[in-house]
């Protein structure tokens, strides 16, 4: 949490909501004339790490897909000194200005080419950002005049992570808009997320359904569980996840598992090391997984990795669900 010194319906059509999540813009900045020393410092503890902000961060680094798209969610884009490491794709609203940031490196970048980006704030999504070839210990960073913000879900010490909610996921927005000197920025985002999960849980469009969420793998699939982003978002959709008795956020099913329950639907997930439409043709090859109902019917959905785990992009993932499933129109 933030410690200050000296600062101040998917109900309507699902398709709506899709609209709603999907193409609203960025927020726009905090119009209050206040100066950066009303803000400044920010300090708070992050994964039980010391963070000193003492001005307006003007040379961002972001590692990881999750840091970048919630900066540029803010409307902080400009911000940027360098990025690197993505998932899948940036999502179309942000995709002109990402294009306009210097990428460091297809996965991270060596220590040499994120400090010759000057970044006086590094954020990330995961700890692996912050080993010795990458930007280093957090400490001895903070010690050369780079501050750094690690996702409190990428915590290494699991024990300081938070449980998997949009809640924790807004209070990183939140975070990350006050470091960045710009706390009204997240507000009005927040606000607006909050409305689009509103009409999705309204409308329910995967009530009454059990879902597969399918991650990735063949001959063992790894299928999403009851602790993170696949279970929150088949949550507000209303869709029973048949492997929420998996206490891990993603873990290891079962083709057994999978053909007694005979799910309704199947989630698929969309990433570049294992496409949507990969394991598509993988289960209606399979003489066996073939027979399932969903896979007959085509009772597929599909979700972008970068919507299905914890960050600025969930929301978009519940919407873009609910808004396929209403389309398949599968409910008794």
């Amino acid at each position: 949490m933030i410690r200050r010194a000296a600062m101040p319906g998917l109900s309507l059509a699902a398709g709506a909501v899709l609209l709603l999540a999907g193409c609203a813009g960025a927020p726009e900045k905090e119009t209050a004339t206040a100066e950066s020393g009303d803000r400044f410092p920010v300090e708070l503890v992050n994964c039980d790490h010391e963070v000193v902000v003492a001005s307006t961060p003007e040379r961002v680094v972001t590692l990881n897909q999750g840091a970048t798209e919630v900066v540029l969610a803010l409307g902080l884009g400009d911000r940027l000194a360098g990025t690197a490491y993505l998932d899948d794709a940036i999502s179309d609203r942000w995709a002109q200005e990402y294009e306009q940031v210097p990428v460091l490196a297809a996965e991270y970048p060596t220590n040499e080419a994120l400090l010759e980006a000057e970044p006086d704030l590094v954020y990330a999504s995961y700890a692996s950002a912050f080993d010795k070839g990458v930007a280093g210990d957090r400490t001895v960073l903070a010690g050369s005049g780079t501050q750094s913000y690690l996702s409190p879900f990428g915590c290494p010490d699991e024990s300081q992570r938070p449980a998997p909610t949009f809640d924790a996921v807004w209070q990183e927005l939140d975070d990350v808009a006050e470091l960045l000197g710009e706390p009204g920025t997240s507000k009005a985002l927040v606000s607006e997320q909050k409305e689009t999960l509103e009409s999705i849980r309204d409308a329910a469009p995967g009530q009454g359904l059990t879902a597969l969420w399918y991650d990735s793998g063949d001959k063992t699939p790894l299928v999403g569980g009851g602790q993170s982003g696949p279970q929150l978002i088949l949550d507000a959709v209303g869709a029973e996840n048949m492997f929420d008795d998996i206490e891990r956020g993603w873990g290891e099913g079962s083709w057994e598992d999978v053909l007694a329950t005979d799910p309704d639907v199947i989630v698929l997930a969309d990433a570049s090391w294992s496409s949507a439409e990969e394991k598509r043709a993988y289960l209606e090859k399979d003489p066996v997984l073939s027979e399932l109902t969903a896979v007959k019917k085509g009772a597929f959905v599909t979700v972008a990795y970068s919507e299905a785990t914890p960050g600025v992009r969930m929301v978009d993932g519940a919407a873009s669900v609910a808004s396929q499933l209403a389309d398949l129109d599968l409910r008794p």
